[in-house]
């Protein structure tokens, strides 16, 4: 984020707290306070929306699912009652998709709260957008301006928990407790937008906002990073210069997904991405651009690997993890127990 205060305790990338609930070794030591009854997302993607989700899920719907025991205890501790999830733009420019609105607003224990104010005078730009955002936008402004009915309005009657959409406000600075030991709030500038669309850009209006939290998480978008310096790289985008795929000024090498075209849509959109460049190495193939004569494949980089003292994980060595994995959580119900430890792994391997 590049803000004041975001060394302080109760500040985690939500990259982070994604690999810690979900059992990556690297995360596990992130051990989150969660005793403050208000989170603040700053983000309004589909990881912003994912961390609230985890956040705000009464625990014993996670008991069931594949979500870490180290994790799981914690959030069984959890005070936080409050998530805002903060976007410097406004409501027709979120990321987030309405798979995971959905989701969302109907979250057992909770209800939303989106300000109808946010959503003056939109109704005929709604009525424009292509489709799928055409879609994602009239949830958020029914969600906003119409009471809900049925189990929607029962649930939400007796809901303990709330999360809201907060637009229109950029990070600026994350504020310390009395002992500044710990986050213990956020300050808000005050934006407004220049320009129409999803390409409206965010300006300050100078006013600015102080909202408390004790737990900030910034989800703000991904960058690709350079690991093969010959390789073309643009620092400032995150991607491979390319077209259509193709590295441009190295034949014969290709990219795919964010590296590509940068931190944009689900699983499913990078799966598309990957049919499309295929499609371009494959022209090259026809077109005799690539050699087509017989390559060593595996052999050369199993050889290499060997040759620096490298021992890698074999398909059938992750079957054996998996096994193990599925085995554990046999005994909770649980469709795996993750591993979480590099070196237990080896152990079971026999290494």
């Amino acid at each position: 984020m590049e803000i004041p205060g975001e060394e302080l305790p109760g500040v985690f990338s939500a990259r982070a707290f994604v690999g810690w609930y979900n059992g990556l070794p690297e995360n596990q030591e992130l051990a989150p306070d969660l005793s403050c009854d208000t989170a603040v997302i700053l983000g309004q993607g589909n990881v912003a929306l994912d961390v609230a989700r985890i956040l705000l899920t009464p625990p014993e719907h996670l008991e069931k699912t594949d979500i870490t025991e180290a994790s799981l205890g914690l959030l069984r501790q959890s005070r936080v009652k409050t998530v805002w999830i903060v976007g410097r733009r406004g409501p027709l420019q979120v990321a987030f998709t309405i798979k995971e609105l959905r989701e969302m607003i109907q979250l057992p224990g909770t209800q939303p709260i989106l300000d109808p104010a946010d959503f003056l005078g939109l109704q005929d730009r709604i009525k424009e957008m292509p489709r799928p955002r055409k879609r994602l936008a009239e949830l958020l402004l029914q969600t906003a301006t119409e009471k809900p009915g049925g189990e929607d309005a029962a649930r939400q009657a007796v809901a303990a928990r709330a999360w809201g959409l907060r637009f229109f406000r950029s990070p600026q600075q994350v504020l310390p407790s009395a002992d500044g030991r710990r986050a213990a709030g956020i300050r808000l500038a005050v934006t407004r937008l220049e320009g129409v669309g999803e390409t409206a850009r965010a300006v300050p209006t100078g006013d600015t906002e102080d909202l408390p939290c004790g737990l900030v998480l910034s989800s703000i978008g991904y960058k690709s990073r350079p690991i093969d310096p010959s390789v073309p790289f643009d620092p400032k985008l995150g991607v491979i210069p390319n077209m259509e795929g193709r590295v441009v000024d190295v034949p014969g090498l290709y990219c795919s997904g964010w590296v590509k075209r940068g931190p944009t849509g689900v699983i499913g959109t990078t799966m598309t991405d990957s049919f499309f460049t295929s499609q371009t190495l494959l022209q090259d193939l026809k077109a005799g651009l690539l050699p087509s004569g017989p390559r060593p494949g595996y052999a050369a980089i199993k050889a290499l690997l060997s040759s620096r003292g490298i021992q890698p994980i074999s398909f059938s060595d992750w079957e054996k993890l998996d096994a193990e994995e599925v085995s554990r959580g046999q005994g909770t119900g649980k469709p795996r127990e993750k591993l979480l430890d590099p070196l237990e792994m080896l152990r079971l391997l026999g290494r």
